[in-house]
């Protein structure tokens, strides 16, 4: 394996760590306005620090997918919630990029590279969050298009321009007869509903209803009946990304506490200095590194061309465990400081969790695990 930093990934590490400094003083403002200025995306896509491995014919700096997880990770170290600007811009570009009409791709990638907007992804529905492969959502051609009924759970519901969705078009088992479209969300019959939350509150979380919404034939992604298994391929990629999202939030609180903890006296010496102190924070270090180290792996994978799924599926239930477990470890060696509002700690662990939740549970992370070790009949 070579995670070698050249120059060039160098130079967008250095831009993503002075963006993640600008941020950082902002993370609890916005979770109180419920919103990530537009700025800052346009300030972040003018440096190609959202989907800089798109080709730069479509908005992007042609870079490796490793340069786009260091940059994730530094982002997150400021915020967590706009680190997920750049999770979901390399996810749906990648996607628009391998399986849009080319007008399509040509018209939506680079307004996400260049952070004049979101496109957000619809798999979860409502009635069934895990079950991505059974669908409630129905797409019909009718008037030289599709016509879209159901209801989605997204991400950036309230604030994208337009959303991937994934809906039934045929009748078939499990993730098969599925088609993956992107739907503009200013149509008529699209009604967005905002989701009480207790983290991420400002990636704007909710439920996007489609009623009768045409849409035209061009804005189909990939063949009718297969966008299961095309347009899915794209999640290994963020599930990495994911990775090293929520290891940025977790290891600039890990930084935060080792300094804290040297500072604060008991008995009067550095509370540092006592083993049931420092132990821990040790041993969050290690695994800190750990996660980012298979993190890195599955990006170096991905970029060499070669199978990375397993890694992937490891990467995405993993490494949100181990933040959060970190992340509360932290909070718990600050004491009464680690408890209250007035400090980030105790956000950062609830904008954690949710990411132990969606973009795919614990339990089929480790289903995908399991069925690429084993034949599909001798695992669950």
């Amino acid at each position: 394996m070579d995670f070698d930093i050249d120059d060039r990934m160098q130079g967008f590490i250095d831009a993503a760590a002075a963006v993640s400094e600008e941020l950082a003083p902002g993370y609890q403002q916005r979770e109180k306005d419920l919103v990530i200025d537009p700025e800052l995306r346009k300030h972040m896509g003018a440096q190609g620090l959202i989907a800089p491995e798109i080709p730069e014919e479509l908005g992007g700096r042609g870079e490796r997918a490793l340069t786009a997880g260091m940059i994730t990770e530094q982002i997150s170290r400021g915020d967590i919630n706009v680190g997920y600007v750049q999770v979901v811009g390399s996810l749906v570009g990648q996607i628009l990029a391998r399986n849009a009409h080319p007008e399509v791709a040509k018209t939506w990638v680079p307004r996400i590279t260049s952070g004049e907007d979101i496109v957000a992804i619809g798999l979860s529905e409502p009635t069934g969050g895990s079950d991505a492969g059974n669908p409630d959502m129905t797409a019909v051609r009718r008037d030289g298009g599709w016509v879209l009924n159901g209801t989605k759970s997204m991400s950036f519901a309230l604030h994208a321009g337009a959303t991937v969705v994934f809906a039934r078009t045929e009748e078939g088992r499990r993730g098969r007869g599925i088609s993956a479209f992107l739907v503009e969300l200013d149509r008529d019959g699209v009604e967005r509903q905002g989701t009480p939350d207790m983290g991420t509150k400002c990636v704007g979380r909710g439920f996007v209803e489609f009623t009768d919404t045409w849409i035209p034939e061009q804005n189909l992604l990939g063949a009718a009946g297969k966008g299961f298994t095309e347009v899915m391929q794209g999640f290994d990629f963020s599930r990495a990304l994911i990775g090293l999202q929520v290891i940025g939030a977790a290891q600039v609180t890990l930084d935060e506490t080792w300094e804290y903890t040297s500072q604060r006296m008991a008995f009067d010496q550095p509370v540092s200095s006592f083993q049931g102190v420092a132990f821990p924070l040790a041993e969050a270090d290690t695994l800190l590194t750990a996660a980012r180290v298979l993190c890195q792996k599955t990006l170096w994978l991905k970029d060499a061309g070669r199978a990375h799924t397993k890694e992937a599926a490891m990467c995405k239930w993993w490494a949100p465990k181990t933040a959060y477990d970190v992340i509360n470890q932290c909070l718990l060696s600050h004491g009464q400081f680690g408890y209250l509002t007035t400090f980030p700690i105790e956000q950062r662990l609830r904008d954690v969790l949710g990411l132990q939740i969606g973009d795919g549970t614990a339990q089929i992370m480790k289903l995908i695990i399991s069925r690429n070790n084993v034949a599909r009949e001798f695992a669950p």
